[in-house]
């Protein structure tokens, strides 16, 4: 027959507590990681972007409502990220979006996206209809996978 020594009940409130910080951390950490979708200094927004990888090809998508279709710009930003931009073509003042506490205006769209695998930005292929942007690109073929 075994014997389990019991725990004090001060033992067992330590390591409540003590789960309780390390959940508390996290929380905080993972509520100050992320940033204004924008930049008042630089009149412009972040748009909603998606990145859909297949096993063909890497699509983002972006929303860019009321966005003038001949100044949207995509260029690759390194080797796995891309940067959109687009001018709107009237502004936007905080006041039409319902917040009343702060000033400012925005003019264009402006955001990098990181592309999760290797792709061939070369052969990027760009769609825009409707005020959303779809970037198509290639996956590399035959590169190394590295194993740590």
């Amino acid at each position: 027959m075994s014997r389990r020594k019991k725990r004090s009940i001060f033992d067992l409130m330590t390591e409540y507590i003590e789960d309780f910080k390390t959940w508390a951390e996290e929380m905080i950490e993972s509520m100050t990681a992320e940033r204004p979708s924008w930049d008042t200094r630089a009149c412009c927004l972040e748009p909603l972007c998606n990145v859909q990888v297949t096993i063909d090809e890497v699509v983002v998508t972006a929303d860019l409502p009321n966005t003038n279709p001949e100044s949207v710009t995509v260029k690759a930003a390194g080797e796995d990220a891309i940067a959109i931009k687009a001018e709107m073509r009237r502004k936007l003042r905080f006041d039409d979006l319902g917040i009343t506490h702060r000033r400012g205006e925005f003019s264009s769209f402006r955001c990098q996206v990181r592309i999760p695998v290797p792709v061939d930005t070369e052969q990027m292929k760009i769609d825009f209809k409707r005020g959303v942007l779809e970037v198509c690109l290639p996956r590399k073929k035959g590169y190394e996978i590295k194993v740590e």
